[in-house]
């Protein structure tokens, strides 16, 4: 018996891997936040699998549900959304399962920052533009931030940012970051990123909060900081790797 945990991605159906897929069609059990995972996501779940929504359980009933997966010897597949390896709370699991020395499997998902760059057609990385990306967050009530990671020391790098779980404190952001990125900075607010709910605000410091108020959102959104969103800031920072006279190893 193994529990499988496994990216779900932005929330598209077709983002999800090869070995996603196939694990959720193996798998007789499978735990998901209904909160956040749709239903084109389960949609690839046996027909017999027992469902489980997570979203009103607490940790220690989910760790009764892997207990007694692993007592009937069936494998569980685990859905978060996005990728594991940032804000799943997938660690805490993990620690439960080796209490009880249950095996595991980590299956990585496209993250939402990932998916909502490439619904605005942006690379978050552009010659002597920025070539740092830097994903974080700030304080919630789940968990708070450590007292060295706060959004303006990041600021002051002048990398993109990509902030998470925040869009219900954008005018502190903003007020945060205008006068380090200056007013007429790019900003791009993408929820729901490559699904059909997708909703997208675009502008600057100076005007984003007046156009995400005409029609808001209160969740599952990621919010861009960045010169490396502006078109005309990127029109002429092209890299070295094209260029004719760049010589490498595959070309002579």
């Amino acid at each position: 018996m193994t529990v499988h945990f496994i990216g779900a991605g932005p929330g598209a159906a077709d983002l999800l891997t090869l070995r996603a897929v196939k694990l959720l069609r193996e798998a007789p059990i499978c735990l998901y936040a209904g909160s956040i995972v749709p239903d084109d996501v389960l949609s690839f779940c046996r027909e017999d699998a027992r469902l489980v929504d997570t979203a009103p359980l607490c940790l220690d009933e989910i760790e009764a549900e892997y207990v007694e997966a692993h007592r009937l010897g069936k494998d569980v597949a685990r859905l978060h959304s996005g990728d594991l390896s940032i804000y799943s709370a997938m660690s805490e699991q993990i620690r439960r399962l080796q209490k009880h020395g249950i095996p595991y499997t980590v299956t990585p998902g496209v993250p939402a920052f990932a998916a909502a760059a490439a619904q605005l057609g942006v690379e978050l990385t552009v010659p002597r533009v920025a070539q740092t990306v830097i994903l974080t967050r700030i304080s919630g009530r789940a968990s708070p931030m450590p007292a060295a990671e706060q959004l303006a020391t990041y600021a002051q790098t002048g990398a993109t940012l990509a902030i998470h779980l925040a869009i219900h404190r954008l005018d502190d952001i903003i007020a945060c970051l205008n006068p380090i990125y200056g007013s007429d900075c790019p900003v791009a607010i993408i929820a729901h990123a490559a699904t059909a709910q997708e909703r997208r605000f675009t502008g600057s410091l100076a005007t984003i909060s007046e156009i995400f108020a005409r029609a808001p959102v209160t969740r599952t959104a990621i919010i861009f900081v960045g010169r490396a969103l502006d078109p005309h800031a990127t029109q002429e920072s092209e890299s070295a790797l094209y260029h004719p006279d760049y010589r490498r190893q595959f070309r002579p």
